[in-house]
């Protein structure tokens, strides 16, 4: 077999690998002899997997190549030109045959539709070959530089960015970058397709791009065409760089396949240009047209995957859980929840976006009034909230309620707990937990703590917190995030104060709870005089209690008058007592008396009398009426 017929088998071979090019290619060939020929050398090639020059090629595909030269030598011309791209080297072959063959081309030459030649013996087929393509390709000298890209706009999804903060945060090291780097490396000696496969919102395309920035030079340019952009003419662009290093990079490749993109065709040009092709593609997108029943393999049989998994691995978080350098990565150690790390990098913006957008009268302003409602609540310490107590918090925010009128309650909560972008809602039933238990995602808590336009807490929302609070573990966090962020006012607004001594009340730590009572009181705060009143009196500390509890009582506060009342007749029977004692007469006249009115002495009041402890049931939260009670306040002076 002579070198230009090896030369056209390997090509060939080359050419089917994947695509069954005979459907594409004998509308310009003819169907009879060429696409039996195509179909039994891909055929051959899936078996043998053999694209070598030097491979032993079977006897019978030297028969059919003979075969055709005999009858129908101008369809050899033909076939050379259709397998142009896939020549082991850039020769063309010569269009004349073997000299064993009958017939013979001779005297001329093939131009695109027209075979011009001294004398054509044996039978004569036309053939259309395909113009060149006209580039509209920028030329290499305008593709940016690989150190000087930007990731972002060549697809890598924007994480959350505050002021001060990098556009992306540091690169945790995958599983794969090992083998994903050594594949790079290998394409950018010799060529080749490197294609990475996931889950949507896996982190594809950051994997990716990291192991193109770690494995190439930082010179090398950088070609990232839109979707669907016409790549025939690339290797004609390509091949004018004269030593620049370049690399295409393919982020969704399925949006640049077809028969204007990535061909097989394109690609075994590039290969043989050396350009590395670096692409991405999602798992099921990437099944359907490699297995599928419609099957489209083109240049995806070039080469296995790379496949980056959805679920990290425990080393992979073992390297997420150490770099605490940068706070968003920080935030997705604690508050990813079920999610993966680049669900929680990637979705959290653009929740974030719609949320704030949905404010508007308009739009869903109820919906946003739940979700700020979850994200206060959270950033109170408590993690989830079920349905009735979400529906009754919006109590808590007045003015917006108002302007949220308009929105049903339930259409409000189903917009806030769609699910967007195959992850997540803003807010997502908590798995395992009793029904209409909800919570919100955990990239909105982080965010609104980082903006400087975030309003605080309202006050009134601690303390909801702390009634619905789960367990005591979470009342702790309750307590300690409450100090943490309201102390520093408590010199401003005595209510906090109250708020303060109420927690510590109920977690029974009485020292610091009349702390900061008295503190409000201190201040002119009547409920917490009212308060440290009845806690002085019922420690035995009743002179103490005495200048509260007249405070409380000239503030109105019945329950004070009544203490004061109990207070001062007890003190009245001692004096009386000690004054009978000593044998003063009108005192032991007095005693039976005052004793007659005054028969049934005050119970002395427990600190627990004072403040209440909370019991939580379900039934406390969402009772079978609907109804959420209203929690014992001690400060209310009834």
């Amino acid at each position: 077999m002579t070198e230009e017929r090896e030369t056209l088998v390997v090509a060939l071979m080359r050419a089917t690998e994947g695509e069954p090019w005979w459907r594409v290619g004998t509308s310009q060939v003819g169907e009879d002899v060429l696409g039996d020929y195509l179909d039994r050398v891909h055929k051959w090639q899936r078996q043998n997997g053999a694209l070598d020059r030097q491979s032993r090629v079977p006897d019978w595909i030297q028969i059919t190549l003979n075969a055709m030269a005999r009858v129908t030598p101008a369809q050899v011309v033909a076939l050379a030109e259709l397998v142009r791209p896939y020549f082991p080297d850039e020769r063309k072959p010569e269009a004349s045959t073997s000299a064993t063959t009958d017939n013979a081309v001779s005297g001329g030459a093939f131009h695109a539709p027209l075979i011009q030649a001294g004398s054509v013996s044996g039978g004569v087929h036309t053939y259309y070959a395909q113009p060149p393509h006209p580039s509209a390709l920028p030329p290499v000298s305008e593709w940016p530089q690989l150190d000087s890209a930007d990731p972002i706009a060549l697809g890598v999804r924007r994480t959350r960015r505050l002021a001060g903060e990098s556009p992306l945060p540091p690169y945790v090291e995958r599983d794969c970058d090992e083998e994903l780097g050594d594949r790079v490396r290998e394409a950018a000696r010799e060529g080749g397709l490197v294609v990475v496969t996931g889950a949507p919102l896996s982190g594809k395309t950051r994997t990716a791009w990291a192991a193109l920035a770690a494995n190439l030079p930082g010179e090398t340019r950088v070609f990232a065409p839109p979707p669907r952009t016409d790549l025939r003419s690339l290797p004609a662009v390509v091949r004018g760089r004269a030593e620049a290093g370049c690399a295409l990079w393919l982020d969704d490749l399925g949006d640049h396949l077809g028969k204007h993109g990535l061909t097989p065709a394109v690609l075994a040009d590039l290969v043989r240009l050396r350009v590395p092709v670096l692409a991405t593609m999602e798992d099921e997108a990437y099944d359907v047209r490699r297995f599928g029943a419609a099957r489209r393999v083109g240049v995806l049989s070039w080469g296995e995957p790379v496949e980056l998994p959805r679920a990290w691995s425990e080393g992979e978080l073992e390297r997420l859980n150490t770099s605490d350098g940068d706070a968003r990565l920080r935030a997705a150690v604690v508050g990813r929840g079920e999610h993966t790390v680049p669900e929680y990098l990637a979705v959290g913006p653009e929740l974030m976006k719609e949320w704030r957008r949905a404010r508007r009268p308009d739009a869903h302003p109820r919906g946003h009034l739940l979700v700020r409602a979850a994200i206060d609540l959270a950033r109170c310490g408590v993690s989830r909230i079920v349905g009735q107590a979400l529906r009754n918090v919006q109590e808590l925010y007045p003015k917006e309620s108002a302007t949220a009128e308009a929105e049903p309650f339930d259409d409000a909560l189903a917009w806030a707990t769609d699910v967007r972008h195959g992850v997540t809602g803003l807010l997502s039933p908590v798995p395992g937990e009793w029904p209409w238990t909800w919570a919100v995602f955990g990239s909105l808590v982080t965010d609104v703590e980082g903006r400087p336009d975030t309003p605080p807490v309202p006050i009134a929302m601690w303390r909801f917190a702390f009634t619905v609070a789960h367990d005591e573990a979470e009342r702790r966090t309750v307590r300690w995030r409450a100090h943490e962020a309201l102390e520093p006012l408590a010199d401003s607004d005595p209510n906090i104060s109250v708020l303060l001594g109420y927690i510590n009340a109920v977690m029974a730590d009485s020292e610091t709870a009349m702390r900061w009572y008295r503190k409000a009181a201190d201040a002119g705060h009547a409920s917490a005089a009212a308060t440290v009143g009845e806690m002085l009196a019922g420690g035995d500390e009743a002179a103490k209690a005495v200048p509260y509890l007249k405070t409380a009582a000239e503030a109105g506060i019945v329950h004070a008058q009544y203490r004061l009342a109990m207070v001062l007749a007890a003190q009245a029977d001692s004096w009386l007592t000690r004054a009978a004692g000593a044998g003063y007469p009108a005192a032991t006249q007095a005693l039976p008396a005052f004793r007659a009115v005054t028969a049934v002495p005050p119970m002395p009041l427990s600190f627990e009398h004072a403040v209440p402890s909370i019991v939580l049931r379900e039934e406390d939260v969402l009772p079978p009426d609907g109804v959420l009670p209203a929690d014992p306040d001690p400060l209310s002076g009834r």
